[in-house]
């Protein structure tokens, strides 16, 4: 069966009220996932999933400091990720939540991963403004059940 890490990092809780609306939504396609904030996650456990999905508050139009050096730190798994899937999210204050989850999305294409973008709504990845309210959360269901739809996909199931 197919398995999905979902690491994260959230200082106001936005963030993480995202991450665990989408880790419900994969695992409610049957797919085994695990919801980690990033300073519990190891970079080792990208080796054994299928998928990664990657959230952060916007901080000065980009990720927070803490999701920058877990992508750092993945560099020596480069090549080895090759072909899994890869998504992204974020939260904001005001602004700058797109340019936060293009980042993201650049390091997990360095790596050789598949990201799928949406022809509806949030093109490169789901994002809030301030917390996240019930609109908010039925897109990340959303965006969580296109992960888990791509993931199959590719692991053919």
């Amino acid at each position: 069966m197919p398995n999905v890490l979902v690491v994260y990092y959230s200082r106001s809780g936005n963030t993480a009220s995202m991450a665990k609306s989408i880790a419900a939504a994969i695992a409610e396609e049957g797919l085994v996932v695990e919801c980690k904030k990033v300073e519990d996650a190891d970079i080792d456990e990208l080796l054994d999933v299928d998928g990664l999905v990657v959230g952060s508050p916007t901080y000065y139009g980009t990720m927070a400091a803490e999701i920058k050096k877990f992508l750092d730190d993945s560099v020596r798994h480069h090549g080895k990720l090759d072909g899994k899937a890869g998504a992204a999210f974020a939260s904001a204050a005001v602004t700058g939540q797109e340019t936060t989850v293009i980042s993201i999305l650049e390091a997990l294409l360095i790596h050789g991963m598949i990201v799928q973008g949406d022809p509806r709504g949030h093109h490169y990845g789901v994002t809030s403004l301030g917390k996240p309210g019930e609109q908010d959360l039925e897109r990340c269901k959303r965006f969580g059940k296109r992960f888990a739809e791509l993931v199959k996909r590719i692991a053919g199931e």
